[in-house]
């Protein structure tokens, strides 16, 4: 059993910056690699970012390449994404994610075992 806890999000402007940081429990984080997604309302929930065990490779939505980046900590149990030059479409609830088995895609929702509760990003314009 994971348990992940996202925290970060807010309110900012079009053009600002938000560091989202995901918690995990347990002490096998490192052999997880971890993805986020966000989901918008009325909108299915999307892929971001995607980040395996030791830090790399790393993946990106079309959507944020260049804006956003994905690392991770694994002697604090964390996976944080840094998102610069945020505009208003990136307005969503943003959840972290874990797979804990293979799968052949890490940009399908399917393809996690575990998530988070997610944390509310809101961009002004």
């Amino acid at each position: 059993q994971v348990q992940l806890v996202e925290s970060g999000g807010g309110l900012v402007q079009a053009g600002e910056s938000l560091r989202l940081s995901c918690a995990a429990s347990g002490r096998t984080f490192s052999r997880y690699p971890m993805g986020w997604f966000r989901q918008a309302p009325g909108k299915e929930r999307e892929f971001v970012a995607f980040i395996s065990t030791n830090g790399g490779p790393t993946y990106y939505a079309d959507s944020v390449k260049g804006r956003v980046t994905i690392s991770r900590d694994n002697a604090k149990n964390t996976v944080y994404l840094q998102m610069n030059s945020l505009k208003p479409e990136d307005t969503a609830v943003y959840y972290c994610a874990a797979r804990t088995q293979f799968y052949n895609s890490y940009s399908y929702p399917r393809s996690y075992d575990y998530w988070g509760q997610g944390t509310q990003v809101t961009v002004s314009s």
